[in-house]
């Protein structure tokens, strides 16, 4: 049974490839030019008129700017810069994960504050944040807000990789982080 379900997608991506290749796009994504039967040239579109990607997690760097505080609550930026050599885009939430002081994970509640994202490009050099904010005063049976040493991001749309940086924090209401949509620029707006 295995043989023949191996067999058939083997076939299918045969199929697919000729019917790739037959419209003039190449494994890679590019287009190539054919001439018709009249000697006109046909190009199909190619990525680099499409635009820019979405930014991968290798290609960003990541760091925690200035914490405002304030009457318990507290507010930081959490800033990604666009390092590599292209152009691309991040929409949406970054995830979280804090890490305490002996590298265990903490429980982090990210809860995202409903504002509606928008679409960041991001040229070379180029930087988009995210303002978190938390609470440190204590709240129902806390007797205690565990304290981070680290801070896990998961940028927009990335499974199986994550920037980390230094975050000291003690977000109480069982790890609550209020999270903004990525936005363009180096640090949230003023509180």
């Amino acid at each position: 049974m295995r043989s023949k379900n191996v067999a058939r997608l083997a076939l299918a991506a045969g199929v697919a490839a000729a019917a790739l290749s037959a419209s003039g796009v190449t494994a890679a994504g590019a287009s190539t030019a054919k001439t018709s039967a009249s000697g006109a040239s046909v190009a199909s579109v190619s990525q680099a008129q499409v635009g820019p990607g979405r930014c991968h997690t290798s290609a960003l760097a990541a760091r925690a700017g200035r914490v405002d505080a304030g009457a318990g609550q507290r507010y930081a930026p959490v800033v990604l810069t666009n390092r590599s050599s292209r152009t691309c885009w991040v929409y949406g939430y970054v995830g979280l994960i804090m890490i305490d002081g002996r590298g265990d994970v903490l429980r982090t509640r990210t809860r995202r504050d409903g504002t509606t994202p928008r679409k960041v490009t991001l040229r070379p050099r180029a930087s988009a944040y995210t303002t978190l904010h938390w609470t440190e005063v204590r709240s129902g049976r806390e007797t205690a807000c565990p304290a981070s040493a680290r801070l896990i991001i998961l940028p927009p749309d990335e499974v199986g990789t994550h920037l980390e940086i230094p975050f000291r924090a003690a977000p109480c209401d069982d790890g609550r982080l209020d999270v903004s949509p990525l936005a363009a620029g180096r640090r949230g707006p003023a509180r």
